[in-house]
């Protein structure tokens, strides 16, 4: 794909979908070789490899945390960010952990980024992405109406993410 493209890519490790992950010499080499496969959204939530990655992969490459409950971990690591679930609810809060960790501003990150913990679980009680139409439903954002294969949230997943929610917002002074 990359001999065939000029356009940018993003290599896609989530062993949790796939069952196989992609090591770190793997993605190393695949970036040395193509200089369009510029980054990688890494779900393995292996920090090590994650380490792995930064330490072997050529300048430039970029690391995304695939994995909402260690964007601080991975920024940590030389990460440029997340490409994120939790975003599509919580975009403002999401931007800020990661604006305010690279601002230097690491307690305020780390505080936001364990103030979302909750509400980041919540959003995988079921096969992504019914528990994130369903909060988009809760919030007003959405109708909620679903399209097949996918189908509305158990009534008491829905009442977990309800309270979540309620609790986040709770926690950042929000009325619910």
């Amino acid at each position: 794909l990359a001999e065939c493209t000029d356009v940018p890519i993003i290599i896609y490790n989530v062993p949790g979908r796939t069952s196989c992950s992609i090591s770190a010499q793997t993605v190393s080499r695949l970036a040395a070789k193509f200089s369009n496969i510029c980054a990688i959204k890494e779900a393995s939530g292996d920090l090590s490899q994650i380490a792995k990655i930064a330490r072997l992969c050529p300048a430039g490459f970029d690391i995304y945390s695939g994995n909402d409950d260690q964007i601080l971990p991975v920024l940590s690591l030389g990460g440029a960010g997340v490409i994120s679930v939790v975003a599509n609810i919580l975009p403002d809060e999401t931007h800020q952990i990661c604006e305010l960790y690279f601002n230097g501003m690491t307690n305020a990150a780390t505080k936001l980024q364990l103030d979302m913990l909750d509400i980041i679980n919540a959003l995988f009680i079921e096969t992504n992405p019914i528990p994130v139409k369903a909060a988009l439903e809760i919030m007003g954002k959405i109708n909620g109406e679903l399209r097949l294969p996918l189908i509305p949230i158990s009534d008491s997943n829905r009442e977990l993410l309800i309270e979540s929610i309620k609790n986040f917002n709770q926690s950042m002074g929000v009325s619910a």
